[in-house]
């Protein structure tokens, strides 16, 4: 199979879209022939400086496609099935197999492209909302990277729990576009203080819950910005800035939380989030949801699509396509 592949950590120009090996599945696996590749945020980081378990690297968490081969031990999938999946590695290629429980099966009405961007963002942002940030219907969360993956998702899931939305973007066109999804008010960080204007639409209050997947130097602002008893959820370091120590001094007097979340960890050890993730996938067949996909990418093109999402410029899902 072709795949888009690495030798070395470092800038996109590292991939080389070469002949791998077809991964050979095991008693409880599926294995799809990829039709779509979500690129997550933490494939750009993993690519720039993540652990090399082998050479040749296939990064990539999610994506989507058609199950092609099933174990004997597989007992909710068939061939001709479509799924998505994830894993700590292996999207960025022309097949993947994965383990039964890190697959969902597609709902009709759910296009492939669009499952394909599902499971990581959606369920991240679910449990960073409400499982870990206990947000509750008439709170305010504030929502960093606003037109990102997670950002997208969890405006969403606010919104519908009947929270009021603030989010954070780097231009007034995406905090414009995240009105239609539910944004009630937009943060320019790149030409305001992200903290000030928290305060400053909560009448100096702060708000209830932060779900920050931005990391550095913001995490320690978002601390700032918490209300009493307020809830900050850090997600990721899309920053690429990392900070030697964060000040949690000020989280006692105000009986404020901060905690951290990785939804792998959550799916080997919480059956719940597998039907999480399915319940968000029959949501948007039903129109409840939207995914938001920005372009696609032919898989050979991995580094154009991977500088693209660097720029910051994305709205959204950047695919990959073999």
């Amino acid at each position: 199979m072709k795949a888009a592949v690495y030798y070395e950590t470092g800038s996109p120009d590292v991939f080389r879209y070469e002949d791998v090996a077809d991964p050979e599945p095991a008693a409880g696996d599926i294995l799809v022939a990829v039709e779509a590749v979500s690129i997550e945020g933490g494939d750009t980081l993993n690519r720039l400086g993540g652990d090399l378990d082998r050479v040749p690297h296939i990064v990539g968490y999610q994506c989507a496609g058609t199950v092609i081969a099933a174990g004997a031990d597989v007992t909710r999938f068939a061939v001709g099935d479509r799924a998505v999946t994830v894993g700590l590695d292996g999207s960025h290629a022309e097949r993947r197999a994965v383990p039964e429980p890190f697959a969902w099966k597609i709902p009709d009405g759910v296009q492939t492209d669009q499952a394909a961007c599902v499971p990581v963002p959606f369920g991240t942002a679910d449990d960073c909302l409400f499982e870990f940030g206990r947000l509750r219907a008439g709170e305010t969360a504030l929502i960093h990277a606003g037109a990102g993956g997670v950002g997208i998702a969890a405006i969403q899931l606010a919104k519908r729990a009947g929270a009021r939305v603030l989010a954070t973007a780097s231009s007034n066109d995406k905090l414009t576009r995240l009105k239609e999804l539910g944004l009630d008010e937009g943060i320019n960080y790149a030409t305001h203080d992200f903290v000030t204007e928290a305060r400053r639409l909560t009448d100096g209050r702060g708000v209830d819950v932060v779900v920050d997947s931005v990391g550095g130097a913001t995490l320690q602002g978002s601390l700032a910005a918490l209300a009493y008893r307020g809830r900050c959820v850090t997600v990721g370091d899309a920053s690429r800035v990392r900070v030697e120590t964060v000040d949690v001094s000020g989280l006692r007097p105000s009986n404020q939380t901060l905690a951290g979340y990785f939804m792998g960890a959550e799916l080997l050890v919480a059956p719940r989030v597998h039907a999480l993730i399915a319940g968000h996938l029959d949501a948007i067949a039903r129109g409840e949801l939207r995914v938001v996909i920005d372009r696609s990418y032919p898989l050979a093109d991995a580094a154009a699509a991977h500088a693209y999402i660097e720029s910051r410029q994305s709205f959204g899902r950047v695919l990959l396509v073999p």
